[in-house]
């Protein structure tokens, strides 16, 4: 039975040691169809996600990573990257589903199919900051559905972009950014929760020189 929500939050812990278990082909498609179900700016949905699973990929991205073991030992690893120009290339087929759905009428649709461009050729240098923060939307998504559906997962921010982008075969695209790396597994020990501070530490109301006491 899956977690729910609240509780799959409260026990997420960042795991740095896994079991070599497999994780079944069914259970890890269930896992993507979560993950990708994460919300985008205009649902351009401009991550790319590319699934780690050969050992001579994981070997490759663990020494991207400063060779950190949790790369090697999970089974699964989940690269999330960022398509810094996905609002301005072909959108036809987001414009079509949307509709498809029932999600955007045609006015919503002319819309979209003038303002999403425009907007992401707007963005200028902004534009990586709003493709990577997509990514880490998703990859969110990933760590909390993995953490419901009984795996362990573990947010890296260590890594070297070049060579992450040249293990997954992008080392000569620019427009393409890392967002975040993501061993997925079954944990092999367990972690302790550090805590976190109280919330007039660092949660504010209204204006930040006013902490939120709760």
């Amino acid at each position: 039975m899956p977690l729910d929500v609240p509780t799959a939050i409260l026990q997420r812990r960042s795991i740095k040691s896994f079991k070599p278990d497999p994780i079944s082909p069914e259970l890890l498609r269930q896992l993507i169809e979560l993950t990708v179900a994460a919300p985008s700016s205009f649902n351009v949905q401009d991550w790319r996600i590319v699934i780690i699973i050969d050992p001579e990929q994981k070997a490759a991205l663990g020494a991207a990573c400063w060779n950190q073991p949790q790369i090697t030992q999970a089974p699964v690893n989940l690269v999330f990257a960022a398509d810094i120009k996905a609002g301005e290339r072909d959108i036809t087929p987001i414009i079509e589903q949307g509709m498809q759905t029932g999600a955007w009428n045609e006015g919503t649709a002319a819309y979209f199919k003038k303002a999403i461009p425009e907007f992401s050729v707007a963005l200028g240098d902004k534009a990586r900051e709003y493709a990577i923060k997509d990514a880490m939307i998703a990859a969110t998504h990933a760590t909390l559905a993995a953490e419901s559906l009984g795996l362990s997962t573990c947010m890296m921010n260590g890594w070297m972009e070049d060579k992450v982008k040249a293990v997954i075969g992008a080392e000569n695209d620019p427009d393409l950014a890392i967002a975040l790396v993501l061993p997925v597994g079954y944990a092999a020990e367990p972690r302790k929760n550090p805590g976190r501070m109280p919330f007039e530490f660092n949660v504010s109301l209204d204006r930040i020189d006013r902490p939120y006491q709760g």
